[in-house]
């Protein structure tokens, strides 16, 4: 396989994507933390040479989850559960979720090295920074802090966990016997680092990583999470919906990134993406309207219950009734759509003319609908109010379709260059994980976009980047340079 490379990473959601995909028949709803379950997805991802299997995080909860992903609700611990994967996987790279506000430099620097050693190179760390404000109360903190804190917190933590990755250098190890010298002092390097989040001496007290500095993986949006991501991640998770956005974003984030001295072609930007995916169009269709089906409406269809609070106080933690949703109503609709559909039976027709009044966003809503189910408004299979409220519930980048059009969804979007790829999401599992192994991949193979086996054992082969070379080594290597310590311990 020549050119370019698609990437596709399979992110772990134990129920699925979709609001009521765990009620599907067939889906599974109870097997979260299942060891064997989780493997038996990885294997797939795996069999299929998927890049990654990836694991989500987050450091709060609340019982409203059960309204848009159960699969939240609770989720196993990312490390742990790593780890037991490199065990029974062989190729596939295992990324975990960790949150630089609620971490130290020095337990994350030795958690991922020690994976990376454990997976034979295979290790990924997603840095977030954390949106869910009720963390700090389950680490003892007065506040979350705000976004510029947290991405001062994250710049410094980063650097640090690259200069202890890098604190060994790789032949540090002498371990003669007949010597009796076990490691080069030398070749292990204090940091000192003295910051303003952070202090750490070193070294850290695991030998550097396989694939030297693990994969970083971010996520963002904003200014900051772009420079983040720009300036230290090797892949980035794109929100985007429409290619023109994937381009912008894209460009963006290369620009940035030439902006720090990297090379842009060294960043992967994968979109999330849900496909709906069967042997025919109709038949895929078919399964998007009969999970639409089984999502649960407001009981005031009108205006829906309370929006969701901060915390339900102790003794309601847990009654449904205490976090209505607030969003699956004709009101939340017609927010989005800046026309009333408040007083509109659900599976009436929406008029013609309607679409004419509606926003820039309500018009996406109708397009999402015609793209998903083949219903147009106005159309000779007219769209429904119905339609329209699913669309508002069911977010997120989907597609629905044969093997052939989902193929050249993924295609399209890669040639135009708004991405190197893809995050796949199952809506619900197992079926649609199988569905899109079996359907839609042998498809990206055959147009050569795909790859048919793994041309190498790490992560990084995987993604085609070099192994990162430790910087005291490179400054030792040439006799006329004296090491920046400083600049060294300070990641940069």
């Amino acid at each position: 396989m020549t050119g370019r490379q698609l990437h596709l990473g399979y992110m772990y959601w134990a129920n699925g994507t979709h609001p009521a995909g765990w009620r599907y028949p067939g889906a599974e709803h109870a097997r979260a933390f299942d060891a064997d379950y989780i493997v038996e997805l990885a294997r797939i991802a795996e069999a299929a040479k998927f890049d990654f299997f990836f694991f989500g995080d987050r450091l709060a909860t609340g019982v409203e989850y059960e309204f848009t992903n159960t699969s939240v609700i609770a989720r196993i611990e990312p490390f742990t559960t790593a780890a037991y994967l490199a065990t029974l996987t062989s190729r596939i790279g295992l990324v975990v979720t960790a949150n630089p506000t609620y971490s130290e430099p020095f337990n994350l620097a030795r958690l991922t090295a020690s994976l990376d050693h454990i997976s034979h190179g295979r290790a990924s760390w997603n840095i977030v920074t954390g949106a869910d404000g009720r963390a700090a109360d389950n680490y003892s903190r007065d506040e979350h802090g705000d976004a510029n804190t947290r991405y001062d917190r994250a710049d410094e933590f980063v650097a640090v966990v690259r200069a202890l990755w890098d604190s060994w250098e790789d032949d540090a190890f002498i371990r003669d016997k007949e010597s009796g010298a076990f490691v080069d002092g030398t070749k292990v390097h204090r940091l000192d680092h003295d910051g303003t989040a952070f202090q750490v001496r070193g070294p850290l007290n695991v030998a550097r990583p396989p694939q030297g500095h693990p994969v970083i993986l971010h996520a963002g949006t904003s200014d900051r999470s772009r420079d983040l991501g720009a300036r230290d991640a090797d892949v980035l998770f794109a929100a985007a919906a429409t290619i023109e956005q994937g381009l912008a974003y894209r460009g963006d984030i290369r620009r940035r990134a030439l902006g720090f001295g990297r090379n842009p072609d060294d960043l992967a930007v994968l979109p999330g993406l849900t496909p709906i995916v069967a042997e025919t169009t109709e038949r895929a269709r078919r399964i998007y309207d009969e999970l639409n089906a089984l999502i649960t409406l407001d009981d005031d269809l009108r205006f829906g219950g309370r929006e969701p609070e901060h915390w339900a106080p102790a003794d309601t933690i847990g009654r449904r009734e205490d976090y209505g949703p607030g969003l699956r109503n004709l009101g939340a609709l017609s927010q989005r759509l800046g026309y009333d559909a408040t007083g509109h039976d659900l599976d009436h027709a929406v008029p013609a003319h309607a679409v004419d009044a509606f926003t820039p966003v309500g018009r996406q809503l109708a397009g999402a609908v015609e793209r998903r189910t083949g219903r147009t408004v106005g159309g000779e299979h007219p769209a429904t109010w119905r339609d329209l409220l699913y669309a508002h519930i069911v977010t997120g980048p989907l597609v629905v379709g044969s093997a052939a059009e989902v193929a050249d969804y993924i295609e399209e979007w890669f040639r135009a260059g708004a991405s190197d790829g893809f995050n796949i999401q199952s809506a619900f599992l197992v079926e649609q994980l199988h569905a899109f192994v079996d359907l839609v991949v042998p498809e990206l193979q055959r147009r050569g976009l795909f790859r048919s086996d793994y041309s190498g054992t790490t992560l990084r082969d995987h993604l085609g980047l070099d192994r990162p070379a430790n910087p005291w080594a490179t400054a030792a290597a040439d006799p006329t340079e004296t090491p920046d310590t400083a600049a060294i311990a300070a990641g940069a």
